[in-house]
């Protein structure tokens, strides 16, 4: 039997489609806040850095009430290196909300959560969004949703969904695009009569899979996922069921939600998405089961990690001067801790004070690399590289969908850039207004580095999107960066004589007066090779009075190097150091006497290594 009075939905769309502004207007018209209470833009980006980028990073859960129905809601993020939320998320819900931009259509994500969504068998409501840009065209992007179904083939039921053309900004909806909607009335309809509830079985024993973990100072350890069947009670004892075995657990507390406010329960029956607190070691695709009679449900399937970092201690000259956890136990635990509760992510250990951290991206990486800094860890890491496999004919490596659009003129500038990472052109299509969209097939470590390149040749007009697509044999070798690296050769203040004196070699990363020590990267040189130079060189004085004028020092401005620039940026031979305080970038070898020699061993057995595997 299905709950009639519970609808559990996902909010999915591709970045910046707007699905956090829609649940902003869907809990303002649902009612839950007071008039008089303020309500802050996109409250569902709690998250401090989803704030600063502007993008949802972490799942969050909502709940509302409408007309005697409650509506479970979850908002997922858009961005691919976060994919692994999202197949978390589809996991607890009956339907979901397809969101797609009445300009930009269907995009790189747009395919990837519609395709998992449709393998989940889970029916669609489908909104055009942003109907009220001047270059919106909703019919056409109509027929490319139905497209996009057809493709990713869509039985005849799912393609049978609902349209509805929404302005999430101003919170109103219509179902024909003549209508001018004035709230989101139809919305809510839609959701009542067009999604299905729950299928529960009441009287079977008690099953709950948990989908994610979090932590709450009083309480401890929470799990949040959904009551597949039966009934939770909470203070009861239950089988806590793991991949290698049971054993007995107990459920203390249960927490359901009222709009934003997590509320205390005592009981969740089937179709309920809740969390539970008092199981201490539980994992993401554990079951919580019948203490007597135990049925595990199969664990949570996720798509395996295309990019990995070497994490390690920072051994600097600088080490332990910022942060407040420097040692390699500690970061050993912060990062088993993060294994656990993203399960998209996965740690090896290469030796006792250094892992490997695999995930989906360089934006998904960069991310825990940022939140472990405000943590108030140190640590450096390498470039972030793809993860390749071995198959019968060879390497394999991973594969990337990437969209692009840009104005007309940058079409060969474009090809260019791309043509040398690798990418294969797949269609090429005139939009509005001028731009152009081109979709190529890229391998993932051709991106690597990309973004920062992409923008400036494009002068930041450009867009681009990518999600991965499979598994292709080995493309040869890339080459990542064009530029060599300065190298400061001594430690000391930079000085505005030196820089002056040094800036016609190249462009700087460091400002008069920053201090700098033997080895690290001090700016990025005109040529190929590295250079190391003497940044802390100043200008001596005598008591004998010169005839003319001192010379005008005028300098270019430093380039800042924030840590996802300083991620592009770095060759293999490099590293990057993070501390609460500072990015900075280093060579491996800090001793210039010793560079060169290092250098040339390593080069040698690269040379050997892209050989071997072309």
């Amino acid at each position: 039997m299905r709950r009639q009075d519970l609808r559990n939905i996902a909010i999915v769309a591709h970045v910046d489609h707007g699905k956090t502004t829609l649940v902003d207007a869907l809990l303002r018209q649902s009612g839950i806040f007071r008039a008089n209470e303020q309500v802050v833009e996109r409250v569902m980006d709690s998250f401090a850095l989803e704030r600063e980028r502007g993008i949802t990073i972490v799942a969050k859960n909502t709940s509302i009430v409408w007309q005697g129905v409650r509506i479970n809601i979850v908002d997922t993020p858009g961005h691919s290196d976060f994919g692994g939320e999202v197949e978390r998320t589809l996991s607890m819900v009956d339907g979901i909300l397809l969101l797609v931009d009445a300009c930009e259509g269907p995009l790189p994500q747009t395919r990837f959560v519609l395709k998992k969504a449709l393998e989940a068998r889970l029916p669609a409501v489908v909104c055009i969004n942003k109907i009220d840009r001047a270059d919106a065209r909703p019919a056409e992007v109509l027929d490319k949703i139905y497209d996009l179904f057809i493709d990713l083939d869509a039985n005849e039921e799912q393609l049978d969904f609902p349209v509805l053309y929404t302005n999430a900004r101003t919170g109103t909806a219509a179902s024909q695009l003549a209508n001018d909607g004035t709230d989101l009335s139809p919305l809510f309809e839609a959701i009542v009569a067009q999604l299905p509830g729950p299928e529960v079985a009441p009287e079977a024993s008690p099953r709950f899979q948990v989908n994610n973990l979090d932590y709450d100072d009083y309480v401890g350890r929470l799990a949040l996922g959904r009551v597949i069947a039966g009934t939770l009670v909470a203070g009861e004892s239950y089988s806590l069921c793991h991949e290698t075995g049971r054993t007995v657990c107990k459920v203390a507390r249960i927490y359901g939600w009222e709009g934003l406010k997590r509320v205390e329960r005592e009981t969740a029956q089937a179709g309920d998405i809740v969390t539970i607190a008092g199981v201490e070691d539980i994992a993401i695709g554990d079951t919580i089961a019948d203490l007597e009679n135990p049925e595990p449900l199969p664990p949570i399937h996720i798509d395996e990690p295309t990019v990995g970092m070497t994490f390690s201690i920072n051994n600097s000259p600088w080490a332990g001067r910022e942060g407040s956890f420097v040692t390699s136990r500690k970061l050993g635990e912060r990062l088993e801790f993060e294994a656990r509760r993203n399960v998209s992510v996965r740690v090896e250990q290469l030796s006792p004070d250094a892992w490997r951290v695999m995930g989906r991206g360089e934006l998904q990486l960069a991310v825990i690399l940022e939140t472990m800094r405000r943590e108030g860890y140190e640590l450096q890491v390498s470039k972030p590289t793809a993860l390749t496999r071995q198959a019968e004919g060879g390497i394999q490596e991973p594969m990337e969908f990437l969209v692009v659009d840009v104005p007309e003129e940058f079409i060969g500038t474009v090809t260019q850039l791309l043509s040398a990472r690798k990418a294969k052109m797949r269609t090429i299509e005139t939009c509005s207004r001028g731009r152009v969209r081109l979709e190529y097939d890229v391998p993932a470590r051709g991106l690597i580095g990309f973004r920062g390149r992409f923008l400036t040749e494009t002068r930041g007009l450009g867009v681009i999107h990518a999600i991965f697509n499979g598994y292709a044999p080995w493309c040869g070798t890339i080459r990542s960066r064009q530029n060599g690296a300065m190298i400061s050769d001594r430690e000391g203040l930079a000085t505005g004589y030196a820089i002056f004196h040094l800036q016609e070699r190249g462009r700087f990363f460091v400002e008069p007066g920053q201090p700098v020590y033997e080895g690290m990267i001090v700016g990025e040189y005109s040529r190929e090779t590295n250079l190391p130079v003497n940044i802390c060189r100043e200008k001596k004085l005598t008591n004998i009075r010169a005839a003319g004028h001192d010379e005008a020092i005028r300098l270019t401005p430093p380039r800042p190097m924030s840590l996802d620039a300083a991620l592009e940026w770095i060759d293999e031979e490099e590293l990057v150091e993070l501390t609460p305080k500072s990015v900075r970038i280093r060579n491996r070898i800090l001793q210039t006497a010793l560079r060169s020699k290092h250098r040339a061993a390593w080069t040698d057995n690269l040379s050997l290594q892209v050989a071997e595997s072309d």
